[in-house]
């Protein structure tokens, strides 16, 4: 038994295992760190460095779009206030809900997020993925729901409170 059949076993709501074909099996990944596996409701991925973790719905879809941010680090988890949903990757985090869909967050603006308090600090739920900041040569920007975190190389990242506009 492999630790992506370990996983499988502890959280039987992700169905079955893919019918023959593409995912149907445990398929080594291209890096050749790690192994992955489709079930009906989610893929368990696998690596020494990481372990065995399960990602699924959108925020899966979005993790596949947006080069897979590395392995997961951990399975799709609710958010402390209950609105939302998250899973931490080796290259940032996606975080979800009903209202706002799946966004990505990483790297300095992500690390300025977390110690402002998540979803639960001044900023709030992501409403975009990492973007180019026009008003900064080499600087990035997420929108959130009570303002915009930009950072760029000079200044790093700040918080820049208000209702976010492109």
């Amino acid at each position: 038994m492999t630790a992506i059949d370990d996983k499988w076993h502890q959280i039987p709501w992700v169905g079955n295992p893919k019918d023959e074909g593409a995912g149907s099996e445990e398929m080594a990944l291209p890096d050749g760190r790690g192994r992955a596996r489709d079930f009906d409701n989610a893929t368990i991925v696998w690596s020494p460095q990481t372990g065995a973790h399960e990602v699924h719905g959108d925020i899966r879809v979005k993790w596949a779009r947006n080069g897979w941010l590395g392995y997961p680090l951990t399975d799709e988890t609710g958010t402390p206030d209950g609105i939302g949903r998250y899973n931490h990757f080796e290259n940032g985090s996606i975080y979800w809900t009903a209202d706002l869909g799946a966004h990505v967050v990483h790297g300095a603006i992500r690390d300025l997020w977390a110690a402002q308090g998540w979803e639960r600090g001044v900023a709030g739920y992501p409403l975009s993925d990492e973007f180019n900041d026009p008003s900064a040569p080499g600087g990035r920007q997420s929108h959130f729901q009570r303002g915009t975190i930009r950072w760029n190389p000079a200044a790093g990242a700040s918080f820049h409170p208000g209702v976010p506009i492109d």
